[in-house]
């Protein structure tokens, strides 16, 4: 695809109060316009690819067993109808394909696009997971095939759960193979977090179903669980309609459910509520403790939450602001999108227990273009892994572009936080 021509930067960046020119950023931090972020001058990046038709979607990547470096996300097709149109939810015709970028030299350069498997409905997302032990990589997601999934009555999002896998590094995929949990076989809703392995083998995998019959939204949040590889599932804490919510919002989101060790877990949950939720577990995903608030501010978007590379440290990147406190729906207003402009990121080595003081990692440096406030501020959905020491993000920037940055787990723990940025704002 062509590359974006040249956009105009915005003429004031503001962050948790602190405004400054976009062409002024905080000393230590870079205005960078190709990337279209602020962003700290440790970090670097590129454009690994754009999309004007109708935009891209959740941007995944996993270390492959060979070493490879594998990113996958939907991407739109060129007859989609209309702008901002790629997306699976509530369409009832094919408008985007699976695209897959490879590095063969820890991300310093790629191939791609390439399509990893043809298939004739539309895709929402890449979750990967590679078992312990194993040289297998299996591709998780929602799969709105045509024969099992609907547009009419609010269920324009719900579709089977499945997965497909590569013995081959990626190269070549299974036929899919969907969930149908033992106690609750039709279950159909939507799933694009990351999942994780537990101790003792249970894979863990986050789905939740939305109604849009009721006004507003009504959403539920599970955990599909399997302790079989696959073979047989569970969802918890009980079948539809019987999810995790927030009761005053009637809403519940996006769960990420992550390995602590030891048959410990952690799920960290999207709210409409101003903070991200969350339940543990402590017998490798079978029970769950009530899910209850964390204090990192967050919007209602998705929890960001990885590992680093000493395997106990978890990351959790947030956008630190909640604009809309009456927000009960789900929409494109200006005030309940705006916050996703900035990404902040916390750190916790006590199994999500506490969470250190946010520290500012980047932010959108570009004016408005799209008259849709849910496009222009978009820099959520971030994606991550590490490998030697360094942090690679993948995030798909304004919904059409999908960039590659790197920053090392050095340079990442030493960002400054709110008061210390304000020390570093150009002087007015």
């Amino acid at each position: 695809m062509p590359a974006l021509t040249a956009e105009p930067l915005h003429d004031r960046i503001v962050i948790r109060g602190l405004a400054f020119p976009a062409t002024l950023p905080p000393r230590g931090f870079q205005t960078d316009e190709t990337l279209g972020l602020i962003r700290p001058a440790a970090m670097r990046g590129m454009v690994l690819h754009t999309n004007e038709h109708g935009g891209l979607f959740e941007t995944r990547a996993t270390k492959t067993p060979s070493g490879d470096y594998l990113l996958m996300f939907p991407d739109s097709l060129p007859n989609t109808n209309a702008k901002y149109n790629g997306h699976y939810g509530g369409k009832k015709e094919l408008t985007n394909r699976l695209v897959a970028f490879r590095s063969k030299d820890g991300g310093e350069t790629w191939s791609g696009p390439t399509i990893p498997f043809e298939i004739d409905y539309n895709q929402h997302g890449f979750i990967p997971l590679i078992p312990r032990g194993s040289k297998r990589i299996y591709c998780f997601g929602t799969q709105p095939m045509w024969n099992d999934f609907s547009t009419d009555r609010g269920q324009g999002e719900n579709a089977p759960i499945g997965f497909r896998y590569s013995d081959d590094d990626g190269y070549t995929w299974s036929d899919v193979k969907l969930i149908r949990p033992v106690n609750d076989p039709g279950f159909k809703g939507m799933s694009v977090m990351r999942m994780c392995e537990t101790a003792s083998g249970a894979w863990l995998l986050g789905a939740h179903e939305g109604d849009w019959s009721y006004k507003p939204l009504m959403t539920r949040q599970y955990i599909l669980r399997s302790e079989d590889q696959g073979q047989t599932w569970h969802v918890l804490p009980h079948a539809r309609h019987g999810g995790w919510c927030v009761p005053q919002f009637n809403r519940m989101d996006e769960g990420r459910p992550i390995d602590l060790g030891e048959g410990r877990a952690f799920c960290m949950i999207r709210t409409c509520e101003g903070h991200l939720w969350g339940a543990w577990s402590d017998d490798n995903g079978k029970s769950w403790t009530a899910p209850k608030p964390t204090p990192l501010v967050h919007p209602d978007a998705p929890p960001m939450l990885f590992h680093l590379s000493d395997g106990k440290t978890l990351a959790a990147f947030h956008h630190n602001e909640h604009a809309d406190l009456n927000y009960q729906g789900l929409d494109g207003r200006n005030e309940c999108q705006s916050p996703r402009r900035q990404v902040w990121v916390s750190f916790s080595s006590d199994g999500a227990r506490t969470w250190s003081e946010p520290r500012f990692v980047l932010a959108n440096a570009l004016a408005p273009r799209y008259n849709n406030a849910w496009m222009d501020h978009q820099c959520s959905y971030l994606d991550a892994f590490t490998d030697r020491g360094e942090l690679h993000l993948f995030m798909p920037h304004r919904w059409h572009r999908a960039l590659h940055l790197r920053i090392t787990e050095k340079d990442l723990l030493a960002l400054p936080t709110a008061e210390e940025l304000s020390r570093l704002a150009p002087e007015s």
